[in-house]
């Protein structure tokens, strides 16, 4: 019975971090660029329950052969625990605002921009001018194109589907720096709609031929966070949550009723 106390505990731990997520994907649902988050459980290993009563094999009459005479007769749950919290990269929907400083992407890829602690990965395309002409995310921090960071004599540029910046009269500027990963799924959230990489998503490299996304100016990605869905599953989550509770309740009760029963034997 105190096994079932544990399990009904992991379950409950595991349930509070899949509404932890959960409750961060609602909070960014109009959070440009946004990619939801999603908990992912695994289960203990499962013990199989044998009788007890018997030992060995027997054997069948008539020489059919033999039995295990202690066969399995169930499995035992041992509880869960939450494995990862990994981010879903699926595109977003394109919401249009006709700001010429708004670039999306079409496809995997993420921009690269400049911040303090180093370079640092982002799918917002919600761009600015700042006051030298630099073309920075609405937190100030400039953006990379392959020429390095962007520079602006305006806002009257174009940007083309490969993501080359042109000015009024048609000259290039510069050429906008997309990455891809390994692995984005691994990415790591640092706040702000920036990702960093780390030894399991891999390097970043730059996108080429058909790794490298489309661009569209003038639009911005919406979070791809489905409001139905996650409302959905917050359900489930609170209906999994309350019968691991009562899991717990149940378990206390028999408890003290052996206590009791020990104690009037006694």
């Amino acid at each position: 019975m105190i096994r079932g106390w544990y399990t009904g505990a992991s379950g409950m731990n595991a349930q509070q971090n899949r509404l932890d997520a959960i409750s961060n994907n609602l909070a960014n649902v109009d959070t440009t660029g946004y990619k939801r988050d999603i908990a992912v459980s695994k289960s203990f290993p499962e013990l199989l329950i044998r009788r007890t009563n018997f030992d060995g094999v027997y054997n069948i009459p008539n020489g059919m052969g033999s039995a295990d005479s202690a066969p399995v007769i169930g499995k035992l749950g041992l509880g869960v625990e939450t494995n990862e919290n990994y981010t879903d990269f699926s595109q977003g929907s394109f919401k249009i605002t006709n700001t010429k400083t708004d670039i999306s992407l079409s496809g995997k890829g993420f921009y690269v921009v400049e911040t303090p602690v180093g370079e640092r990965y982002t799918r917002n395309g919600t761009f600015h001018l700042g006051k030298e002409g630099i073309l920075e995310t609405k937190d100030g921090y400039p953006v990379y194109g392959e020429k390095g960071i962007i520079r602006l004599e305006n806002d009257r540029f174009t940007v083309n589907e490969d993501g080359i910046l042109l000015s009024e009269e048609g000259e290039e500027i510069d050429r906008l720096k997309v990455v891809r990963f390994d692995n984005e799924r691994y990415l790591k959230k640092m706040g702000e709609s920036l990702y960093s990489e780390n030894d399991i998503s891999g390097p970043a490299h730059i996108a080429e031929g058909n790794e490298r996304p489309s661009f569209l100016q003038g639009y911005v990605e919406t979070s791809n966070v489905n409001v139905v869905n996650e409302m959905v599953q917050m359900i489930e989550v609170n209906r999994a949550y309350e019968a691991n509770q009562k899991t717990i309740t149940s378990e206390d009760s028999m408890m003290g009723t052996l206590w009791q029963k020990v104690a009037v034997l006694k």
